[in-house]
Formats: C-alpha cells, structure tokens, sequence
C-alpha cells in the first residue's frame, strides 16, 4: 500500500452543509461533497483548493471537538494564496464573509485580508507581492 504524505486541515462546524456551501460561493473552493449519516445528518464535507483537501467535521462529545461560536475563539487559521486578493475579497465580502481586515501590503512580501466564515474560522487570503 502506497503512503501518501499530506496534510489535510480540518475545520469543526456546527453546520456543515452551509459552511460547505460557503466557502464554495464566497472564497471559490472547489465543492468535494457532503456526506450524511443514516439519520440524514451531515457528518463530514469536504472542499479542494490549489490541490489540497479540506475537511469539514462535525461537532461531536465524542471527539472532544467544537466549532469557534462555541468556544468563543478560535485557536487557529488558514492561508491561502490567490491570484488577486483585492478581487478575492470583494468576491467573500459579496457572498457575506466578514471581514476583519481589508487588502493590505505586508513588510513580509504579500498583499492579504483577514475573513470570518459563517462559523468563525479565520482565514488569511494573500498575493505574494514580492
């Protein structure tokens, strides 16, 4: 059998089907699907981007595992390089991102925004300048 090493971020949400949706719509993810379980209630998503996978969990005592709205933080987020961040973010703030912070050149070499998607994860969205 064939190892394949990757890493894949998984985000826990409290709705999975929206969130799935979302970040189709608003960041342009490609969509990977929803699948339910024999109650009919999501359970895991999946998006793609430039190649990498993203999972979307749900929210469950038994894996000890919450979304940002119910800890009330959020503990860590994601980067991701596009072609034009000022287009990009116009396309999130359109589709009901929140946005945190606007398109701004960094010392370290790229053009980024800060976003909130629907259940609070924080995204960086960047265009290397340099």
């Amino acid at each position: 059998m064939a190892i394949h090493e990757r890493v894949i971020p998984l985000l826990v949400c409290k709705d999975i089907q929206t969130s799935h949706d979302f970040l189709v719509e608003a960041f342009g993810f490609e969509p990977g699907g929803v699948e339910n379980g024999p109650d009919g209630r999501p359970v895991h998503g999946e998006v793609f981007f430039g190649g990498t996978e993203i999972w979307l969990h749900r929210v469950t005592a038994e894996h000890d595992v919450a979304a940002p709205p119910d800890t009330d933080m959020a503990g860590a987020g994601l980067v991701v390089h596009v072609a034009d961040v000022d287009a990009h973010c116009a396309r999130a703030r359109e589709a009901g991102a929140r946005i945190e912070s606007e398109p701004t050149d960094q010392p370290y070499g790229q053009r980024e925004y800060e976003a909130r998607d629907l259940e609070g994860h924080r995204w960086w969205f960047a265009t290397p300048t340099g």
